[in-house]
């Protein structure tokens, strides 16, 4: 918990199940967390507006729109953590879920208790403060500058809008320059997911990263794919 962030902003619990949304508020509030509860998207947006949450735990399967949607109309909003919640359960959904930037992925049934788990799992990540960098570092001349400790990211001079997920699998990769960090490696020191099938969501962090910090993505010239093994950072930093 931080010094009262955590009762000032809500976590968003964006869920048309009511019997499932009750349960999710009740246990987030045994943890100390303020909740708001939404059952369609554009309610979710709406109170994402009013009141910058702390973290939304988002379904999918929303009566008014897609749960795909809402995560990119989030996303402008500002960098918010999103756990999905979803019976959707296949691979290729879990790759799609963190290719649109979510942070985590819980598939019902699940344990409430494993969720409140996760939602602090996420916002550790998340928070600033766990960032190791000590000063800002640069790349390439000034062409991409990582700041641990503002959580910033700068592409010629010009603020880079990553989600935490994403800043962290950054941030692992350049701290470990021209060393091959496997999907696995990366999901552990980036991600800290203990759970098996979340190696496949680094290629979509990954692919994410590229278009937001390349001039052309199908050449990068700071996140290397060694095929078979894994991803190096290969960006040469400034003196």
């Amino acid at each position: 918990m931080w010094c009262g962030d955590a009762v000032i902003r809500p976590v968003l619990v964006v869920e048309d199940d009511r019997k499932i949304a009750r349960v999710v508020g009740l246990y987030l509030e045994q943890a100390g967390y303020r909740v708001v509860l939404a059952d369609t998207g554009q309610k979710a947006l709406d109170a994402a507006k009013k009141e910058t949450p702390l973290l939304v735990i988002l379904d999918l399967m929303l009566p008014d729109t897609g749960g795909e949607q809402v995560i990119q109309q989030l996303q402008e909003l500002g960098d918010v953590p999103v756990i999905i919640l979803t019976s959707k359960s296949s691979e290729e959904d879990r790759v799609v879920g963190f290719a649109l930037g979510a942070d985590d992925y819980v598939v019902k049934p699940f344990s409430p208790r494993e969720l409140v788990s996760r939602v602090k799992a996420v916002l550790k990540r998340a928070h600033r403060d766990d960032l190791s960098a000590a000063e800002a570092v640069s790349f390439e001349r000034g062409g991409l500058v990582l700041d641990g400790h503002r959580y910033e990211v700068k592409r010629k001079g010009v603020p880079v809008n990553l989600t935490p997920s994403e800043f962290k699998v950054l941030f692992a990769l350049a701290s470990n320059p021209d060393r091959v960090l496997t999907r696995s490696e990366l999901v552990e020191k980036a991600l800290g997911y203990q759970f098996e099938g979340y190696e496949r969501s680094v290629d979509a962090h990954v692919k994410n990263i590229r278009q937001k910090i390349q001039d052309d993505p199908k050449n990068p010239s700071f996140i290397l794919t060694v095929y078979g093994l894994g991803y190096k950072f290969i960006g040469k930093r400034d003196d």
